[in-house]
């Protein structure tokens, strides 16, 4: 089982990789990798599993955050009480995106970054994703507000970028009326 201890820290220099597409078929290493992460993200999401595991709570997590630098990711987003949606999106792009740009007013959070963080992080509104799913089948998802927030963030791991480098360090709350916080 995944534990919180194995997800890379943001001290850890393999998190500034780039990494590389994956080739189909899967391999059951990867497959695995991906059940894991899902496990794992689900589990965090519900009180009394994250408490029982000590998970730390997650929407989303790239392949990179464990030392793989492969670019797949996986976001379970709650939808509703107990209800989830499971995405995996492996070799992603954004092929479109809003004009509009939103952010977390919370601010937002990172399974590899275990500090609190003040500041905005400017994120496109509506997301187009060009992704394979794990079959290899070409998929679109047109994703809006936190979960094109989260694939965002995500995505931005696969090219060596945690969400602290989109804060601006000597005003963090720049550009903070020109964005809408949600």
């Amino acid at each position: 089982m995944l534990k919180t201890k194995d997800i890379l820290d943001e001290k850890d220099k393999r998190l500034r990789m780039v990494s590389k597409d994956v080739s189909f078929p899967l391999t059951k290493k990867d497959k695995d990798t991906i059940q894991t992460m899902i496990q794992y993200l689900h589990d965090s999401q519900i009180e009394e599993l994250s408490e029982k595991y000590d998970l730390r709570p997650g929407m989303g997590m790239s392949a990179i955050q464990l030392g793989i630098p492969k670019r797949y990711f996986v976001v379970v987003n709650e939808i509703d009480e107990g209800e989830f949606e499971t995405y995996v999106l492996i070799n992603p792009k954004i092929i479109s995106n809003s004009v509009e740009k939103i952010y977390v007013e919370m601010g937002e959070g990172c399974l590899s970054v275990n500090r609190p963080v003040e500041g905005i992080v400017p994120r496109y509104a509506r997301v187009t994703m060009e992704a394979y799913d794990m079959e290899g089948r070409k998929v679109h998802i047109r994703a809006r507000e936190e979960l094109a927030i989260c694939f965002q963030h995500e995505l931005d791991h696969l090219n060596g970028i945690l969400f602290v480098d989109h804060i601006d360090k000597k005003d963090p709350f720049k550009g903070k009326d020109q964005y809408r916080a949600i």
